[in-house]
């Protein structure tokens, strides 16, 4: 069980964020660089990863993000899955 914590918010103007990876090198980071190009703001993503045995390799933080950016886009976060389809269609 290896958490990806990741966090952006405002406070009075004073915006925070921070990140944990917890053991998964660089993951925590590269959420909370997600966060920052998606321009979400007051959220908390928190991502675990069950090791199974399997090596991902760095695959595994497009995995990570990917699982993050699905999750964000559901709840109304940076663009939905209907707007990239309407903008491949055009």
């Amino acid at each position: 069980f290896f958490p990806c914590i990741s966090s952006l918010c405002a406070i009075l103007g004073v915006v925070h964020h921070d990140c944990d990876d917890d053991g998964e090198t660089a993951a925590g980071t590269r959420l909370a660089e997600m966060l920052r190009l998606m321009h979400v703001e007051d959220v908390a993503v928190i991502v675990s990863r069950w090791f199974g045995g399997i090596l991902l390799g760095p695959d595994r933080f497009k995995f990570i993000c990917n699982s993050a950016r699905d999750l964000l886009e559901e709840h109304g976060y940076g663009k939905s899955a209907d707007q990239k389809k309407q903008k491949k269609k055009k």
